[in-house]
């Protein structure tokens, strides 16, 4: 088999293709042969050594990766109801950017027809993160204003889509002229363009009177403002920090660094309770650990796919040996939807 292994933090030439044996699959385990591989910012993140859980839970050396689709290529025992063959889409916390994956039976999922094995490796990890950022911690009522910044990204498509569903007025952002279309196609009402116009004045004009929930994963480049925004019991949902790290170079660099931790705002909770306002925070890696709600949610998600409620996001393929690229182009700021590797 091969794998993408990253030894050491740093830029993208950490990205390393190994040989590697073949894996076998243990008791209550599923032996995947990985078709297409989706990529996730946290997977630049880790790679730039700064991506908490990574260190939490792998360490250095280590292989990026939360989601793949393929076929079931064997079984450990005590798993009985996926036959080798079967077209299937799976979670991983890492590991995942590899020709074999082996993952626990829970986080393995039939790949429903109306997705690609492409938009399958790609949909996990962004409309999973965008499910419970939304719909468990936010919990909007219908007709609510949201507000979603990256709102062209992978997690930002996914929340426009499921705003939509929950009843809520999407206002979307985008950062170039050319997203505004495709955030419009999945359901926001409005979408600014900051290339364009002032972020602030623009959501002031759209709801003067606020928002019930904003979604940001900005960092601190939009999270003091985006907390002032807030409508009376409005909640912000913080699932990032990427105007913290590098577009280009694939370096951070360390003294801009501390200079925006610095600079990030830290939320009172004296003035939580005045304002009657509520600051939460998302992270994916919680969910291999219940999976009771990892099963709930992707069968609410796959449902919705079922009944055409949700539209795929835009895909844009790369061979497994172009990952750099993949992770250059990520970090650029300019793509839309989600990039995945096929093998």
């Amino acid at each position: 088999m091969q794998k993408v292994v990253i030894h050491s933090p740093g830029g993208h030439d950490r990205l390393r293709i190994e040989q590697h044996p073949d894996l076998s699959p243990g008791p209550g385990e599923v032996l995947v042969a990985a078709e297409a591989i989706g990529i996730n910012y946290a997977d630049c993140v880790t790679r730039m050594g700064l991506y908490a859980s990574a260190k939490h839970y792998v360490g250095f050396p280590i292989t990026p990766g939360f989601e793949v689709a393929g076929r079931v290529a064997a079984v450990g025992p005590g798993v009985s109801d996926l036959p080798a063959g079967t077209e299937v889409m799976a979670v991983t916390r890492f590991n995942g950017y590899a020709t074999q994956v082996v993952v626990k039976r829970d986080q393995v999922f039939p790949r429903p027809a109306k997705l690609s094995v492409q938009q399958a490796a790609g949909f996990a990890a962004v409309f999973l993160t965008a499910w419970f950022a939304l719909l468990e911690l936010a919990h909007p009522r219908a007709g609510d204003r949201l507000l979603v910044h990256s709102a062209a990204g992978g997690v930002g498509g996914a929340l426009v889509q499921l705003g939509r569903i929950a009843g809520c007025q999407v206002v979307g952002v985008v950062g170039a002229s050319h997203k505004v279309d495709p955030v419009r196609q999945l359901g926001a009402i409005d979408v600014i363009d900051k290339s364009r116009e002032d972020l602030w004045k623009a959501a002031e004009r759209i709801s003067p009177e606020g928002y019930n929930v904003i979604l940001d994963a900005n960092g601190v480049s939009t999270l003091q403002q985006s907390y002032r925004h807030l409508a009376p019991v409005g909640k912000l949902v913080v699932y990032g920090f990427h105007s913290m790290l590098p577009r280009k170079g694939g370096r951070p660099n360390r003294l801009r660094l501390l200079w925006d931790y610095t600079r990030t705002p830290r939320f009172n909770p004296f003035s939580l309770t005045t304002r009657n306002r509520s600051v939460l925070g998302c992270n994916l890696n919680f969910l291999f650990d219940r999976s009771d709600i990892l099963h709930e949610a992707m069968d609410q998600l796959l449902g919705w796919v079922e009944d055409d409620k949700i539209q795929p996001l835009a895909v844009h393929t790369y061979p497994f040996e172009q990952v750099a690229q993949a992770h250059r182009d990520l970090e650029s700021g300019q793509t839309v939807g989600k990039l995945v590797l096929i093998t």
